[in-house]
């Protein structure tokens, strides 16, 4: 799932009130991996705890995310797309791709 600063929040908070925050619980309460690629202005700020949050939840995985822009948006992140084969693969194998955080 690619997901903004407000889907994180939503997921962190158990929200559900959109099909895919619902997808989304269904797929942990049944145990099942859910794989997120981030893009946020504001990863390495006011959604940091959302992450965190996340990052320690049973079955939600990460695609492995970095800066876009360290001088021009010093905050924001986004996935590697690159790596998203890689990171579904191994959500499925119980796994998450390290580093998550590229510098």
């Amino acid at each position: 799932m690619f997901i903004t600063n407000i889907g994180l929040a939503k997921l962190a908070h158990g929200v559900t009130d959109t099909s895919v925050a619902m997808a989304c619980k269904s797929h942990l309460r049944n145990q099942r991996p859910v794989v997120l690629a981030l893009s946020t202005n504001d990863a390495l700020s006011a959604s940091a705890p959302n992450i965190a949050a996340l990052m320690n939840r049973k079955n939600v995985y990460f695609v492995p995310y970095n800066q876009d822009d360290p001088d021009g948006k010093p905050c924001s992140a986004g996935a590697n797309f690159g790596l998203l084969y890689e990171s579904v693969t191994a959500a499925y194998e119980g796994k998450q791709l390290q580093p998550v955080y590229n510098v």
